[in-house]
């Protein structure tokens, strides 16, 4: 079965850093572009970042550029999303994709979402 599983949400204080992780089974994530995406309450999911298979190119909304970082370890099957200087505007749910027909504009599989609290 094709799967995406996110992991690494939590509770943490403005200020504060949290490291997100997709992990897929069934598939190797390698030949996938991966993006992360966020939902809060009441609001309409958005793009957080990108990362392409072909070149490894990454691409961050403006709001939290100089403040997230996505990676890929290929060898483990895992894309992270390193997320520094959190804010409570930050808290959602989020979640990761992988697609490779329109890589980091269409995607084919979706994870079931981590919860991400930044409270003070």
């Amino acid at each position: 079965q094709l799967q995406l599983v996110e992991s690494g949400g939590g509770l943490v204080q403005p200020g504060g850093s949290l490291r997100l992780s997709c992990a897929a089974s069934g598939f190797t994530l390698d030949n996938y572009a991966i993006g992360w995406f966020r939902q809060a309450p009441g609001k309409e999911r958005e793009g957080v970042s990108c990362i392409m298979s072909s070149d490894g190119s990454t691409y961050y909304r403006n709001s939290v550029k100089g403040r997230f970082t996505i990676s890929r370890d290929n060898a483990k099957n895992t894309v992270y999303l390193q997320m520094n200087s959190l804010k409570p505007e930050d808290t959602a749910v989020y979640y990761c994709a992988a697609g490779n027909s329109d890589p980091c504009i269409e995607y084919d599989y979706w994870g079931q979402g981590t919860q991400v609290t930044v409270f003070s």
